[in-house]
């Protein structure tokens, strides 16, 4: 009897991916080619494309292992994968603090979006230069992780609560936070801008 492995189409949920993938580990693939490039340009802006390869890869093979203990009741496994990939992340803080003391010292732009009236939404497209590296460099781990999953991942608090496993207020709070301190480290810049 010849087994035929069932390959995911485009309407099949995540979870349904993964759960298939319990059954017949080479499902698991799917899952891989959608997400993969996007968890590895997050870790990629977050420490640089030379670390970010390495990331990206073991946060799927974290998840590979670790996909018989997916929630099915989440079809969007973006927040789990984002999740992992943060943890990963956090052994290198050092690494990322030097990558943004090396991008505020280049110049080099740093796309972050910032809106100040939003409660919990996106933050608003604008391209930064050497203070927002900085900034990003200052803020505590903690929050500077709540505002890059939201600015550069795109995740919403609901799904910043379920990647870092905390609860939705103090995703809120350290969102809130970060923002705070990243405004005012732009008035810093504006301030000396209209000096000049």
């Amino acid at each position: 009897m010849t087994v035929v492995a069932e390959t995911a189409d485009a309407t099949e949920s995540d979870a349904e991916v993964i759960g298939r993938a319990v059954r017949q580990p080479e499902a698991f693939a799917a899952l891989f080619d959608r997400h993969y490039r996007r968890i590895f340009a997050y870790a990629a802006r977050r420490l640089g494309a030379g670390i970010a390869e390495d990331v990206a890869a073991e946060t799927f093979l974290i998840a590979f292992d670790r996909r018989d203990r997916y929630d099915l009741g989440r079809a969007d496994a973006g927040p789990w994968l984002y999740g992992i990939a943060a943890n990963l992340i956090a052994r290198h803080d050092r690494a990322e603090a030097r990558h943004l003391r090396a991008l505020a010292r280049s110049g080099e732009a740093v796309a972050i979006e910032f809106d100040a009236d939003a409660v919990a939404g996106r933050l608003d497209a604008t391209a930064v230069r050497g203070r927002l590296a900085e900034a990003l460099a200052a803020l505590p781990a903690a929050e500077r992780e709540v505002l890059l999953l939201v600015a550069w991942a795109g995740l919403n608090g609901p799904d910043v609560a379920v990647a870092l496993d905390i609860p939705a207020g103090t995703a809120r709070s350290r969102l809130h936070r970060a923002r705070t301190q990243m405004r005012a480290a732009l008035m810093i810049e504006d301030d000396t801008e209209t000096e000049q």
